[in-house]
């Protein structure tokens, strides 16, 4: 009898496992059949949107809305307030936040002070070029309006247009889901570097191509043109220049070939380059870049979900899930790489310090050079020397992640962009002696407030004229973007916290 209710037992649990193991399957196989689907030839009917995307692909879309947890906004100029006097007379000495996750790219745009106070479609400090990395609402632009148009007029002739923020249209077909790149610069760039094409790249080589539409260096090139109407245009097109090579050097020779510069200096009338962010630059020459391994390796790194294995679209740091980009190929532990990644950074500000503490004092003593009677020809070796080694500390802090991407390039631009400055610094000293002044001490600019009154950044006249454009064109933009359909009902764009208390002016308006 005890035989018989143990077989009976027995067989109880051999069902029960055989149902649950059923059920497994069938789950899996389900999981298969939603993951198979797919947009149909058509492709996905306003595409620009993310939130399209999210019915094919739901878990690349939840886990692309976590970028909105990367919500700080690390102001860089109280951390660093020599930048400030380093780029007087730009934009960025007005405003320079590190940048928070794709979420926020389009409303970290307007919100810049960078990005001024325009009043309508053809006012404002910067032209349309300045929304090129924030959306896949660009591309189309191009599409409908021509890449001239596009280039053509100032920022805020979009506002109204961009809409979306950086997602699955920014790097991704529509139709087959495939990386893409839809901006015309990337392939001119790799075309006039004599490098292979987006097309004729690897799968590998394109999980970092698809980055470096926008996280490279480059320049807005100013290019003359007429229209279908005869009407002469003058359009502001995204560049690379990468002509002579994607190195520092080869990139600074090519500028100074065609006289270019983003600005004259307001202190010491240096013309001047801007890095913007050049990360896959930076990243080709450390050892990440020179073994193969891609930005998405780490910054997107394959997740297990059920019978899905798909890549985390939460793009940020990769040492906040290590188990998933780090560990893979490394066998040390988790807290011994921080130390390391750590050491890296403290050693990038280190000699940032020291460089950028120079800059800012070669552009102060050349304008007091000049304020006692210096000749421009006096001063003209001495602002090639300020220009270049600007630029190559520049290049080295613009891309936030190049002190752990290229940490050996990094320390070596920061090297030599010291060096510069202090050569220059050795010979005001002279010039400066020559007309009558000893001993001169540059003023203080260890904080902020200090550092914007030697660039005569009126912060507060800044902030007052960007709050009264929030109230009113951005308003209109956004009724406009809403009422023609160029957002989704559930559109970041609509987050209350896409723009909240946590935005700068908020936190200036108190």
């Amino acid at each position: 009898m005890n035989k018989f209710k143990v077989l009976l037992v027995g067989s109880l649990v051999a069902i029960g496992a055989m149902a649950l193991l059923a059920g497994n399957i069938t789950e899996r196989e389900k999981q298969r059949v939603e993951l198979a689907k797919a947009p149909s030839e058509a492709g996905i009917e306003g595409k620009e949107k993310s939130e399209e995307w999210a019915k094919y692909y739901p878990r690349q879309f939840d886990s692309w809305k976590k970028t909105k947890e990367s919500d700080d906004l690390d102001d860089m100029l109280a951390k660093k307030p020599y930048l400030a006097v380093a780029w007087a007379g730009y934009a960025f000495a007005k405003d320079y936040n590190a940048p928070r996750g794709h979420y926020y790219a389009v409303q970290d745009n307007i919100n810049s002070l960078r990005t001024g106070a325009p009043t309508d479609a053809k006012t404002g400090p910067l032209p349309t070029a300045c929304w090129t990395c924030k959306s896949p609402d660009v591309p189309r632009l191009i599409e409908e309006d021509g890449e001239l148009e596009f280039f053509t007029g100032k920022w805020a002739k979009y506002g109204s247009q961009v809409v979306n923020s950086i997602g699955c249209a920014t790097c991704h077909d529509d139709k087959t889901a495939q990386l893409q790149v839809r901006v015309p610069h990337l392939n001119r760039g790799l075309a006039a570097a004599g490098l292979k094409s987006f097309e004729e790249s690897t799968h590998q080589e394109k999980r970092s191509l698809v980055c470096a539409q926008c996280h490279v260096e480059y320049y807005f090139k100013k290019t003359e043109w007429k229209d279908a109407k005869d009407v002469n245009k003058t359009a502001m097109v995204v560049t690379l220049p990468w002509a002579k090579g994607l190195s520092i050097e080869g990139m600074e020779k090519y500028y100074d070939e065609i006289n270019f510069s983003d600005w004259t200096h307001s202190i010491s009338k240096t013309p001047m380059l801007k890095a913007q962010h050049p990360g896959y630059e930076l990243w080709t020459t450390g050892i990440h870049g020179q073994k193969g391994v891609s930005c998405a390796d780490c910054h997107m790194p394959y997740t297990q979900e059920g019978s899905v294995k798909y890549s985390d679209h939460q793009i940020g740091n990769p040492l906040k899930n290590m188990d998933k980009s780090c560990m893979n190929c490394h066998r040390e532990s988790e807290d011994k790489l921080r130390g390391i990644v750590q050491q890296k950074v403290e050693r990038k500000d280190f000699m940032m310090d020291i460089a950028f503490d120079n800059i800012a004092k070669a552009h102060i003593e050349t304008g007091k050079a000049m304020e006692v009677g210096a000749s421009d020809a006096e001063l003209k070796e001495i602002r090639t020397l300020i220009r270049h080694g600007q630029w190559r500390g520049d290049m080295a802090i613009a891309g936030h992640g190049a002190f752990f991407h290229a940490p050996e390039e990094v320390l070596r631009l920061l090297g030599s962009a010291n060096e510069q400055a202090q050569q220059a610094r050795l010979k005001l000293v002279s010039v400066l002696a020559k007309h009558g002044v000893m001993d001169y001490v540059a003023p203080d600019f260890d904080t902020k407030d200090k550092a914007q009154k030697i660039a005569k950044v009126d912060m507060p006249a800044l902030i007052a004229e960007k709050l009264k454009f929030k109230e009113t064109l951005e308003k209109e933009w956004k009724k406009e973007a809403s009422a023609k359909g160029r957002l989704a009902p559930n559109s970041v764009a609509l987050d209350p916290a896409v723009d909240s208390k946590s935005s700068y002016f908020d936190k200036n308006k108190k």
